[in-house]
């Protein structure tokens, strides 16, 4: 989810500024145009350049595409984003099969096969997502990560030692990366503010139950057939997802797609009004260097930006370290059954989706609509508190019930209550960093690095935590992080978060 880059809305995208060159529109006709073009576009504000060439008005504006078409979109874009991280988790239950292959016998060696994904897969988006908009669009970054993806698990089916194997897993985030770097931009490039949160729960659900599905399958193939089948199955995976995505997938870049349109209007006057790119290897250098850095600079310079993503990546992927093995060693279940416990997360997650996401998106249209029909960024923020009060419930209950070692179903509620929380906190917290950053891609891609960097980071150490403290105290540390990190917080930037954004030029 890294990626949003829209010239259609307020926001102000990573691509603007160095990418391309505008034109400017007098007032008196900006707005007589805006008037007459707003109605049929339902845009605010509305781009002089796209009123003078005619594009906000026109049907191939992926704004102005029909409903079904927009949805479609939006479902192939969540297909592509489901299956790369379902790469990260799917080998989890396999990690004895896979010791026991190579030999590995140090437990930190053992969980890198497992994180080293999601070292690259925190920085493919920072080189994908600028190469998307400069250079070729949307649609073949996407493609051809996805077929990258088909070799290097093929790749990984054949690793020889434990060497190759992580070179490979190394290269599957970076090719699995592509969605997150370039699907949030379609979410903005379709959908206006007030439609925006049940396309980005959509496209959200995809990171989130991707790794809940990926080990209950891996369970059962590395149980029937053996752990090097599972990369065959994300192979085939991969495959599935290109065979619908490359011919039904269509570009929603604004300044491409008017690249190419300009030159087939009747109005021959259109085509030198469109922007033009830039294309002196140093100013491309300058442009790729400075959407590389952004995102580091923004968690560095922004504390909005730092304490939402540190509260995004610190209670996900510590969770995870929670459930993997907690079930096969406690219950002596088998992998199978054992990835099977992982359901109670994702109908906590897929719930959230459901209610979440109508419940986010009507409250922020009743905010605007007391506001005059304005909406503010920090309206997205009371959402927030409904998952911070479930994240911790989630959080104590599961690593009680688990200390206690009381029925199975017990921990598998808590998980739910936890999934249910980090869902319903996940999409305003989303929605919030697309509202109120000018750089608006290089804030979801901050907090992605962020959240990523630390998923690998957390399995090296995180079973020796849970093994030291146990999982009550474990899960209890966890929770009162979860409670210090998404109450407080989000309540001050609901109240001061508009002057904060005033002080800073990296906001609206």
């Amino acid at each position: 989810m890294s990626s949003s880059r829209s010239s259609f809305t307020h926001v102000q995208h990573d691509s603007e500024e160095p990418a391309f060159k505008a034109h400017t529109l007098p007032e008196s006709s900006h707005q007589a145009l805006t008037d007459f073009c707003k109605p049929l576009a339902k845009l605010a504000p509305i781009s002089r350049l796209d009123l003078l060439d005619g594009w906000l008005c026109d049907p191939e504006n992926p704004r102005n595409w029909s409903t079904s078409r927009k949805w479609c979109t939006t479902a192939i874009v969540a297909l592509y984003t489901f299956v790369s991280p379902l790469s990260s988790s799917i080998m989890a239950p396999g990690m004895e099969e896979i010791a026991a292959r190579y030999q590995i016998q140090n437990q930190t060696i053992l969980a890198l096969t497992l994180s080293i994904y999601l070292l690259s897969y925190a920085i493919g988006p920072l080189i994908l997502a600028p190469l998307s908009v400069h250079s070729c669009g949307l649609d073949p970054v996407l493609h051809i990560g996805n077929l990258f993806s088909i070799i290097f698990n093929i790749g990984c089916a054949f690793s020889p030692n434990t060497a190759t194997l992580l070179a490979f897993r190394f290269l599957n985030g970076f090719s699995g990366s592509a969605p997150v770097a370039c699907g949030g931009a379609v979410v903005s490039d379709l959908f206006e503010e007030r439609e925006r949160a049940c396309a980005m729960a959509m496209y959200s659900l995809g990171p989130l139950i991707g790794p809940v599905v990926g080990p209950i399958a891996g369970g059962f193939i590395a149980q029937t057939v053996g752990v090097q089948y599972v990369y065959f199955v994300l192979a085939g995976v991969n495959t599935l997802a290109s065979l619908i995505g490359i011919p039904c997938l269509r570009e929603t870049y604004a300044p491409l797609l008017k690249l190419r349109w300009a030159p087939r209007s009747a109005d021959p006057e259109k085509a030198p009004q469109i922007p033009q790119k830039i294309h002196h290897p140093s100013e491309k250098f300058h442009y790729m260097w400075l959407n590389f850095s952004r995102p580091l600079f923004l968690l560095s310079h922004s504390f909005i930006c730092f304490i939402l993503s540190l509260y995004m990546a610190f209670i996900y992927y510590l969770f995870f370290t929670t459930l993997d093995g907690f079930f096969t060693s406690t219950y002596g279940f088998s992998p199978g059954i054992s990835g099977l416990m992982f359901g109670g997360l994702g109908v906590g997650v897929v719930l959230a989706t459901c209610l979440g996401a109508r419940f986010s998106n009507t409250l922020y249209q009743r905010l605007a609509d007391k506001n005059g029909g304005v909406g503010e960024p920090e309206m997205r923020i009371p959402a927030i508190f409904v998952g911070s009060v479930f994240v911790p419930i989630g959080l104590f209950w599961y690593g009680w019930s688990a200390q206690a070692k009381l029925h199975w179903i017990m921990p598998v509620v808590g998980s739910g209550i936890f999934g249910f929380g980090m869902m319903t906190t996940f999409l305003p917290i989303q929605l919030y960093l697309i509202d109120s950053f000018k750089y608006a891609a290089s804030a979801l891609s901050a907090a992605f690095l962020f959240r990523s960097l630390l998923g690998f980071a957390f399995p090296l150490f995180g079973q020796q935590m849970f093994a030291a403290l146990g999982f009550g105290g474990g899960n209890s540390l966890l929770g009162g992080f979860a409670i210090v990190l998404g109450i407080p917080f989000p309540i001050y930037i609901y109240y001061r978060g508009a002057a904060l954004r005033a002080k800073s030029d990296l906001n609206h």
